[in-house]
């Protein structure tokens, strides 16, 4: 007799195509059909020649106008990669609830500013060495996941999301405040320095929260990997695609939702933990809708369940909001007319007509445009 799981990988969508769980960006294959040898080979060895070449990035001393802010392994330049890659690392976790289980959250921000302001409150006011910290930010932060999901999850669609909404404004507004001093209030929360160790501290160790943020995002793309690849991963999947027919196949929708959000906040938390040690504090950005929002976009510009996509659009996104900021007040524009100069000095214009081109000419983001692309080469 077969479990309801066993059924789970057949899962179709509504248009009768097989469901892809795992980002491969080749169509999927008629039984009994190997994939050929040189092109499985260059799909497995990608991320080891990505991470790779993202690792040596500190001793290369070139610089790249227009690009970044000097060398390469200049300080700035380190940094803005540093967090770019953090924020990449926290969309993967995003990816978790809208593009593996379909949960759409405006809440996600709630368990990234737990893990990072849970960190710097651990540190200074209960002055907990770092390793002790670190897990106190994450098991308090998974113990809110567990509350909030336990809650959110009785009702469904946009129901769930205004939930999730109305938690994450709440916390947005207890920071705001500052009770007792903790969070900081507006000015945020800076990080006790000397309670974390040397290398994490200055200019000059620059590379080693670059290599922090990269051990950050390594971190996130093997546990998402493990987990969509497991039978959860599959319920996740399952639940996605039909909700109602996974529950008639015996799933208990509830608990793998619940599964999900934790997963997805424990991550999230964790990217929050690493985003305070690089930035050097808390942010009370991290604490708004706005930057769910964000995460949602950049899932959406990248691939919604992909992690290729979700990683990828939230490298680029970031990257462009620092880059679009300095480039609208460089004295580049000031020779163009002014309704031109007026648009251009606007990021959040930019992004957004950037987004609709996206969402338009590539509904599956610019993974499933790169991979349609690249079968339309192979094909010819």
């Amino acid at each position: 007799m077969t479990s309801p799981t066993d059924h789970l990988t057949d899962t179709h969508t509504s248009s009768g195509e097989v469901a892809v769980d795992d980002d491969d960006t080749a169509a999927p294959r008629p039984a009994g059909q190997r994939p050929q040898g040189r092109a499985h080979l260059l799909q497995r060895l990608l991320p080891v020649v990505v991470l790779a070449v993202l690792a040596y990035l500190p001793y290369v001393p070139v610089e790249v106008p227009g690009l970044l802010p000097g060398r390469v392994n200049g300080p700035g330049s380190l940094q803005l990669l540093a967090t770019c890659l953090v924020v990449g690392g926290i969309a993967l976790s995003y990816d978790v609830l809208f593009g593996r289980t379909g949960l759409l959250s405006f809440g996600h921000a709630l368990f990234v500013a737990a893990g990072s302001y849970l960190l710097t409150i651990s540190l200074s006011t209960w002055d907990l060495p770092l390793p002790l910290a670190v897990l106190a930010a994450l098991g308090l932060s998974t113990l809110l996941a567990l509350v909030v999901g336990a809650v959110a999850l009785r009702v469904g669609g946009i129901a769930f999301a205004m939930v999730t909404l109305a938690f994450a404004q709440a916390a947005s507004i207890i920071v705001m405040r500052n009770p007792g001093g903790v969070t900081g209030g507006e000015e945020g929360r800076p990080l006790d320095r000397d309670a974390v160790p040397d290398l994490l501290v200055g200019v000059v160790n620059a590379p080693y929260r670059y290599w922090l943020a990269l051990g950050f995002v390594v971190v996130a793309w093997v546990a998402v990997t493990l987990l969509v690849r497991s039978r959860a991963g599959h319920a996740m999947a399952a639940v996605r695609e039909n909700e109602q027919r996974a529950a008639v196949l015996g799933l208990g929708t509830y608990r793998v939702r619940l599964l999900a959000l934790v997963a997805g906040s424990f991550l999230g938390a964790l990217g929050g933990v690493v985003h305070a040690l690089v930035l050097g504090g808390s942010n009370p950005h991290l604490t708004t809708s706005e930057f769910t929002l964000s995460l949602l976009v950049m899932v959406v510009l990248g691939g919604a369940g992909s992690r290729w996509g979700a990683l990828l659009g939230g490298v680029l996104y970031t990257y462009a909001d620092a880059r679009l900021v300095e480039v609208s007040s460089s004295a580049v524009l000031q020779g163009l007319p002014d309704v031109v100069r007026q648009v251009l000095s606007q990021p959040l214009f930019i992004l957004g007509v950037f987004f609709i081109v996206v969402v338009y000419f590539a509904p599956s983001g610019l993974t499933g445009l790169g991979g349609r692309l690249i079968r339309r080469s192979g094909s010819r």
